[in-house]
């Protein structure tokens, strides 16, 4: 008889190709989690994700699920799994769920991180920081990133801001803010769903406000527009963080209490 039990983890993106389990073989986060699994008695199922994480995208709290037969408590479980898991992949906690429990399907919103710092004058944490934060050598303006942020919350059209998306292209955004926290510019944005490099790409328009390329105006044009080629460009993967997966409605405060705990 098995069981589904909830995952959740915490993981460095830098040496993965991503989540998902490759035909090629490449080493992936989804790839590592099962054979862990393949090592404890047994039988055991895929470990399906909240999010699908692309290559050097980390993770602090991203849940999966997975179906297995073993009867070794929960706590045991994550111990045992963490001891057969590389060190840049961690099993923060293991829950029995009801046999539904969908870690995708469920999942009522999500929320990421994207870390960013002004190096220009300062360059100290280029080298150790180089897979965990964007550089930017130019200076910016915050307060004007800040106000195009207020324009991407709300439900909209987000074409603009997607990468070879077949789905709809319409997302509900519950937060976007740009916030200046321990010396970096950190966007926090959280929505029922996301599209292929979305997050990249707001934060790559973002720079270009604060650039002086667009103007706040312009990016509420740029999001009515539906196109791809108005918007900034996809910044760098390792900036990025999936933060929470929400199993609940939407509650503003309650995310913050509980990504307080979870922020590098």
């Amino acid at each position: 008889m098995t069981r589904r039990v909830a995952l959740t983890l915490e993981f460095d993106g830098t040496g993965f190709r991503g989540w998902q389990r490759q035909k090629g073989g490449e080493r992936t986060v989804q790839g590592v989690l099962e054979a862990a699994f393949a090592r404890l008695p047994g039988e055991h199922g895929s470990v399906l994700g909240a999010g699908r994480t692309d290559a050097g995208v980390h993770a602090l709290a991203l849940v999966a699920h997975c179906d297995t037969s073993t009867h070794v408590p929960d706590e045991r479980l994550r111990l045992a799994l963490n001891a057969h898991l590389p060190r840049d992949v961690v099993v923060l906690d293991v829950s029995t769920k009801e046999p539904t429990f969908q870690a995708q399907f469920d999942c009522l919103y999500r929320r990421y991180l994207y870390r960013a710092r002004v190096v220009r004058g300062d360059p100290r944490g280029l080298a150790l920081d180089r897979d965990r934060v964007l550089p930017v050598f130019k200076d910016v303006d915050v307060d004007a990133m800040q106000r195009a942020c207020s324009l991407l919350e709300g439900r909209h059209d987000f074409a603009a801001f997607a990468t070879q998306e077949t789905r709809t292209t319409v997302r509900e955004v519950h937060l976007c803010e740009l916030r200046a926290e321990r010396g970096e510019l950190r966007l926090h944005i959280a929505a029922d769903g996301f599209l292929r490099s979305m997050v990249r790409t707001i934060v790559g328009t973002l720079l270009w406000v604060g650039k002086g390329k667009l103007s706040v105006d312009d990016v509420a044009d740029v999001l009515a527009s539906r196109d791809r080629t108005r918007a900034g460009h996809n910044v760098a993967p390792q900036g990025l963080y999936f933060v929470e997966a929400g199993y609940s409605p939407w509650d503003r405060a309650a995310s913050e209490r509980r990504v307080a705990g979870l922020l590098v």
